[in-house]
């Protein structure tokens, strides 16, 4: 995989991929993995886990409305729609990491405030874990020399993440639901 722009990158792309389709985008998946045997990965998984913590339901039509609203607070917020829409490659590293300090600090705010995070497993990184039978394989993904049949031991790599509550303003009124950032005219 790439350096720090290629994974920042990537993350941002998934991240909206599963807030908006659903799914990871394939290339990615590809260039991260080295099976396939999952490349179908959805996040129908968390959606219906979320769904019972929350009781949103996954066929509202409001769900489009509150992915947009999502994306208008981070941008309100953080600028990160900005941020990602710009052609970062001409910016030294040292500049890049400034506004990326500053962007990360504002979305991390928005996080907080909108969205409760819990790891989807509770044990240190890098540390022994056993993953047992019929575990969800939308919450926990086994990677590395996958053979046997659960329970199966291995070093935990990333915790992941859960959404356990949502806590989203009141979507406004009327047609600019689809905004995510109004164009500013400055009048002379």
């Amino acid at each position: 995989m790439g350096g720090f722009s290629a994974r920042l990158s990537f993350a941002f792309r998934c991240f909206f991929s599963l807030l908006f389709r659903g799914t990871i985008p394939q290339q990615i998946f590809q260039a991260v993995s080295s099976s396939t045997a999952t490349a179908g990965l959805t996040a129908t998984g968390l959606a219906a886990a979320a769904q019972g913590k929350s009781g949103a339901d996954a066929s509202d039509p409001n769900a489009l409305d509150r992915a947009v609203q999502m994306l208008t607070l981070l941008q309100r917020d953080g600028r990160l729609i900005d941020f990602l829409e710009e052609d970062v490659s001409s910016y030294p590293d040292g500049q890049l990491g400034a506004a990326v300090r500053s962007i990360h600090n504002s979305c991390r705010q928005v996080l907080e405030r909108y969205i409760k995070l819990e790891p989807v497993l509770s044990s240190e990184e890098d540390h022994p874990v056993t993953v047992p039978a019929g575990f969800d394989p939308a919450a926990i993904k086994l990677i590395g020399n996958v053979t046997g049949q659960a329970p199966i031991r291995g070093l935990l790599r990333h915790r992941g993440w859960r959404v356990c509550r949502v806590t989203l303003p009141s979507l406004p009124q009327g047609s600019g639901r689809a905004i995510v950032a109004p164009a500013e005219v400055e009048v002379a």
